[in-house]
């Protein structure tokens, strides 16, 4: 049984760099497909895609981003900060600025999942998820 299903995703996405795996499939969740979302438009991953045929939970296929001269990942960290024993919420105006903007943290708030740039412009705070740089 998984007990912190967002760990177990960051932590596939995290052994498939390692690997240097193209695609890694992970169990499908509404919270694991608006975290991909993100990963794709803040440019951390190649493309995904979700599928619905294998079992009733579906899988999201994450293709991963490599640089094609040096083969570096294109993440180099992902971090989970809330958990399900130590939850962290932050307000609107004390959002974590990761590498001084080069990074994202990922929140999940009142108005849906987004990037904490995204809540500063909609003055929104919550639960932070996970810092990806």
């Amino acid at each position: 049984m998984n007990t912190d299903p967002i760990a177990d995703f960051l932590t596939r996405i995290r052994n498939g760099i390692m690997a240097k795996k193209k695609v890694v499939e992970i169990p499908a969740s509404n919270l694991k497909k608006e975290m991909t979302r993100i990963l794709m438009e803040k440019g951390y991953i190649l493309n995904y895609k979700f599928e619905d045929e294998k079992n009733y939970q579906g899988v999201i296929k994450i293709a991963l981003k490599y640089d094609p001269v040096s083969g570096k990942p294109a993440i180099t960290e992902l971090q989970r900060m809330s958990t399900p024993g130590l939850r962290k919420y932050t307000g609107h105006d004390n959002l974590p600025r990761i590498l001084n903007g080069l990074g994202i943290s990922i929140l999940s708030t009142s108005r849906g999942v987004m990037t904490e740039k995204e809540a500063t412009r909609e003055n929104v705070g919550g639960e932070v998820l996970c810092y990806v740089y």
